[in-house]
């Protein structure tokens, strides 16, 4: 069987398995406790933080670690919003119609409980947006700026500097969700106020993530309690799941360049196999602006879904967009916000490749072509 879903969840490494493993056994201390097991997790989570920092280009005390991606997401949007909010009346946020489900349904809950309104900027056909129009949707009022650096589901890569200079130049910040860049692209200067980053998406087991944030942003914190993580997130802290998240993403950050140009290569070389093969199939997301890793197509005249149970005969897992929309009988809202048409958009199916892949993936694009043939025949 081959995985090709590296977008939905990847295997923890081994490297990371063994470091947070004595953080589950001997070093089992709340790090909140006075005395010297909790003061050893309190030290490992100090380490971990500013690891973390490191990598994101942000100091230890902006890191705030999460139960993931959605977690980290949600209290960007929201916690940033509501601080502006209370602050000086802010009630506007800006972001895109192909943000993840984190993204969107965070804005829907400012608008219906605190009366935000919402400009979702316009991207083109391949998923990208003109960091001028973000520009013009700014006002006076606006409380944030959110924004995918990659998408999840066709990949598309974001001009995130010229959107940084364009936030900052009317004094409004700007989150980025990382998630699905960590590991892939630069995330050391991208001059965003807040990063979010999830730890299953390189290597560390679900259930981690973080969320950074300049210490000259406020954020209103979405869990109350304790006072854990500088007062923004209540909850005793997961030692182990930090430690595991800064070994995975230190370890995916000293690969990152050698590894993303030998996988876009073998992308290249499968997109190219599979456009050739399979005659309606047609690419989505930037030819050029896309992760190394992500390869994703349309198919006119299949069902998404019927393709991928016949790629799995076959022995190749994949999948059809995001995994937390998995089994919604809607097409992508990230493929119609994009010009799709609803029915092409249901023929979606979308590759995503780990990092290590190595070698030509001939046999996974004949195993497409097959998979398209026998639901078109």
């Amino acid at each position: 069987m081959l995985y090709l879903d590296n977008a939905a969840t990847t295997p923890v490494r081994r490297e990371v398995l063994q470091a947070m493993t004595p953080y589950l056994t001997g070093v089992f201390g709340n790090p909140s406790s006075h005395h010297t097991v909790g003061e050893a997790a309190a030290s490992a989570l100090a380490d971990a933080r500013a690891r973390v920092a490191r990598v994101l280009g942000m100091r230890a005390g902006d890191v705030v670690f999460t139960s993931g991606g959605t977690e980290a997401d949600n209290l960007a949007v929201k916690g940033i919003a509501v601080a502006a909010m209370l602050a000086r009346g802010a009630r506007h946020l800006v972001t895109l119609p192909i943000e993840h489900e984190a993204i969107l349904a965070s804005a829907d809950y400012l608008a219906r409980v605190h009366g935000f309104t919402m400009t979702l900027v316009p991207v083109d056909g391949t998923g990208r947006v003109d960091p001028d129009a973000i520009a013009a949707a700014l006002r006076d009022d606006t409380a944030l700026v959110s924004v995918g650096y990659a998408n999840n589901e066709v990949g598309t890569v974001q001009d995130v500097a010229a959107i940084a200079t364009v936030c900052r130049a009317r004094g409004i910040p700007l989150h980025l969700d990382a998630v699905q860049a960590a590991g892939w692209l630069e995330l050391h200067g991208t001059g965003a106020d807040a990063i979010s980053i999830a730890g299953h998406k390189i290597g560390a087991p679900k259930g981690t993530g973080a969320l950074a944030v300049r210490g000259r942003i406020p954020l209103e914190p979405l869990l109350h309690g304790g006072g854990q993580e500088r007062g923004r997130r209540s909850g005793t802290e997961d030692v182990a799941g930090a430690v595991a998240l800064a070994t995975a993403l230190e370890l995916a950050e000293a690969e990152r360049e050698a590894d993303a140009a030998a996988v876009a290569a073998i992308r290249d070389a499968f997109i190219a196999r599979v456009v050739q093969a399979v005659p309606q199939a047609r690419l989505t997301g930037h030819p050029v602006h896309r992760l190394p890793g992500t390869a994703s197509f349309t198919f006119a005249g299949t069902s998404g879904e019927a393709v991928l149970l016949e790629l799995e005969r076959r022995g190749v897992v994949s999948s059809s967009g995001s995994a937390c929309a998995a089994g919604a009988d809607e097409p992508s809202h990230v493929l119609l916000a994009m010009g799709v048409d609803p029915e092409t958009a249901q023929t979606a199916v979308r590759f995503t490749f780990g990092h290590g892949l190595r070698g030509d993936l001939d046999a996974v694009a004949d195993a497409v072509a097959a998979s398209v043939a026998a639901v078109t025949g």
